[in-house]
């Protein structure tokens, strides 16, 4: 398959906003939240078989206007342009999927607009994005028996710094991939051209990931949320570890966990043929073509 340039990529207009989005594959739609550039890079062709994946801007990922405000970027108003899109391209009960912070936005849009999705899906997510869970990660980290891994990341660390100010409209990608070592099953996997013309709102990053995701607490609401969900998680994701769900895990009422051995933080890239027969097995979807 040819990759599509950003230029090439179909958008819809919202408010001082251009939500770009791509259409891959056949089958049940699904819409992934996040950058419409970075994410069809992570998930298999071969799941493309199955799945009508739509891969979806938020705000965060947009090209914009100038002079934007607070009230521009609120986690309401992401979840809206979520269910705008999925009005706009015409579909009907759909799968959601987040990833990482992402999985945050899907899980809400699932309390605020239950009757638009059949299914849930959240890979690599925490609980929660508090220091209190920062500080587990990094002492789930610190406690491991990889010191190769631990030093590359402090040779990581020790520039950071120097490039944000150099590029600080990058900064989000930029620790994204000096973290590298706590993220990737491979601890010197380069990711960088997986963010390769991806386009961030530094201010709306730092809102979302800084502030919503740190006070929000997930567990509100949860009693709506009548439909199955999946979360996938990576044995290898010092970012989010698997052990931070545990005492979370009760408070959902059909909740399937399935943790990938030889994956960090993004087991569907990591072991996408594992992670796309255990998905494809718990969608329960009858299928004619098999996964090879």
């Amino acid at each position: 398959m040819i990759e599509k340039k950003p230029d090439d990529i179909e958008s819809i207009k919202i408010s001082k906003f251009e939500l770009r989005y791509q259409i891959e594959g056949t089958g049940i739609p699904a819409i992934i939240i996040g950058s419409a550039v970075y994410y069809p890079r992570t998930f298999s062709q071969r799941l493309r078989k199955h799945l009508r994946l739509i891969f979806i801007d938020h705000r965060g990922f947009a090209r914009h206007s100038n002079n934007l405000a607070p009230s521009d970027y609120t986690l309401d108003t992401v979840l809206d342009d979520i269910e705008h899109i999925r009005k706009t391209l015409n579909l009907s009960r759909i799968i959601i999927i987040g990833h990482s912070g992402h999985g945050y936005m899907a899980l809400e849009y699932a309390k605020k607009y239950p009757d638009a999705i059949s299914h849930l899906i959240l890979l690599a997510m925490s609980p929660d994005g508090s220091l209190d869970s920062f500080a587990a990660a990094d002492r789930y980290f610190q406690e491991s028996v990889c010191p190769e891994r631990k030093s590359l990341l402090a040779k990581n660390l020790s520039n950071l710094q120097a490039e944000i100010d150099a590029n600080p409209t990058q900064a989000f990608i930029t620790r994204i991939l000096k973290f590298g070592p706590m993220i990737w099953y491979n601890e010197k996997f380069d990711a960088t051209n997986l963010w390769r013309d991806v386009e961030v709102i530094p201010e709306i990053m730092d809102y979302l990931w800084g502030k919503v995701f740190r006070e929000i607490d997930i567990k509100k609401d949860l009693d709506k949320i009548n439909i199955p969900v999946f979360l996938g998680l990576g044995r290898y994701d010092y970012w989010n570890p698997p052990y931070l769900w545990e005492a979370i895990r009760p408070h959902f009422k059909d909740l399937t966990i399935r943790i990938f051995e030889k994956s960090g933080h993004p087991p569907q890239y990591e072991e996408s043929k594992l992670f796309d027969q255990e998905l494809l097995q718990w969608l329960n979807f009858p299928s004619k073509k098999p996964i090879d």
